[in-house]
């Protein structure tokens, strides 16, 4: 395939990457003000995180079987389409109600896009190479997760809350746009219902694909809780302005950028399953010093500020070198069902995120949030460690098709 073509496809994959994740971060700093707003209280705020989480999860394995049923391109603008509409309607709602419905929704759209950009990549890529291809998708994810953090504190301080939505439907109208400049694969034969679970039954059933899976799950789940948290932690506990925690995000951008290029430079030589081993060591590592954190007592505001911040980056660096290296080894495991393993783990990683964000919604104290943050980091080492073994010997050779 010619690299203009290949260039496009990760363009437009990176893009779609970008807004999903941008649909999060770019609510971050506003979430204290959306709980003003509306009147509720900060564990219903959050949960409009946690609907959008879920709802990108919950219907992941359904996009990826109508992405092989019906081709790309058609799956995808219909989650495109929806994104747009649901971004626009958020914009305009007053109802606390409304806002979580039309935030489940917009995940759906954001849920089905993700997924079908990793879809994309994983026809043309496996093995080692397909671990460097989905390390440029997490350099996307580091752009909305830092800038999409960062615009929207310039949002709360100088517009109001709405103006990301708006932002967020512009984004997938320009998406849209692009999916026309890229030349998909065709639709396969229908499977019957009944042969599509056989198959993702049979994929989730082998430790090489779930193992890494899971792994990768725990540490989504971890950066997911974080984010949820951290509004309320820097806003109210430390009292930074919504500017100034939006801020922040450039910082947590770095770290993430950090991660994605080094499993850029050094997948080749170190290997998906040896990286994916490091990245949960060091988020196991900074789990565990976030519980000394917070179990500190007297510290100073302006030292436990600084001591999270850089906690907070570690754990972000540690999960930008295990996220796609786990993708990369499950997925590439499953040589004649790609987009069912794509969407499968997806879903598997996203059903985790889920689970953590509603968590997030019901942990004020720092101490019980940072715990569980340690636990899945702790989740994602012990599976690695077994993962590792099983993923190297059934490892295929990096491709470029």
């Amino acid at each position: 395939m010619p690299r203009n073509v290949h260039r496009r496809i990760m363009t437009l994959s990176c893009l779609l990457v970008f807004m999903a994740q941008m649909a999060t971060t770019i609510c971050l700093p506003s979430l204290p003000i959306v709980a003003h707003d509306f009147g509720i209280s900060r564990s219903y705020a959050a949960l409009t995180i946690s609907a959008f989480v879920i709802g990108a999860a919950a219907p992941v394995v359904v996009w990826g079987v109508a992405a092989d049923r019906y081709g790309r391109r058609g799956p995808l603008l219909t989650s495109l389409a929806l994104f747009v509409l649901t971004s626009g309607l958020i914009a305009l709602i007053r109802s606390p109600e409304g806002l979580l419905v039309l935030r489940a929704l917009q995940g759906i759209g954001a849920g089905g896009s993700a997924i079908i950009a990793r879809i994309l990549v994983r026809d043309r890529w496996s093995g080692d190479e397909l671990a460097r291809r989905l390390s440029v998708l997490s350099i996307a994810f580091i752009t909305a997760m830092g800038g999409g953090q960062f615009l929207g504190g310039l949002i709360g301080r100088y517009s109001h809350w709405e103006t990301g939505f708006v932002v967020l439907a512009t984004v997938g109208v320009i998406a849209a746009a692009l999916t026309f400049t890229v030349p998909f694969e065709s639709s396969r034969a229908v499977q019957p219902p009944s042969q599509v679970l056989r198959i993702c039954l049979a994929v989730s059933r082998q430790p090489e694909f779930l193992l890494p899976a899971l792994a990768g799950g725990a540490g989504f789940a971890t950066i997911v809780l974080l984010q949820e948290v951290s509004p309320f932690v820097f806003q109210q506990h430390f009292g930074l302005a919504t500017d100034q925690y939006g801020s922040l995000g450039l910082l947590l951008g770095a770290a993430y950028f950090a991660g994605a290029m080094t499993v850029n430079r050094l997948v080749a030589r170190a290997g998906a399953g040896r990286l994916m081993n490091a990245g949960s060591i060091v988020m196991t590592a900074a789990g565990v010093l976030m519980i000394v954190l917070w179990s500190v007592p007297g510290l100073p505001d302006g030292g436990a500020l600084v001591a999270f911040v850089a906690l907070y980056c570690v754990t972000t660096f540690g999960q930008s070198v295990l996220f796609p290296n786990s993708m990369a080894t499950a997925v590439s495991s499953q040589h004649g069902h790609g987009a069912y393993a794509v969407s499968l783990c997806g879903f598997v990683q996203q059903s985790m995120a889920g689970v953590a964000a509603a968590s997030a919604a019901l942990l004020h104290a720092d101490l019980a949030w940072a715990t569980v943050a340690a636990a899945l980091g702790a989740a994602a080492w012990l599976m690695t460690r077994v993962a590792v073994p099983s993923a190297a010997s059934s490892a295929v050779p990096s491709e470029g098709k």
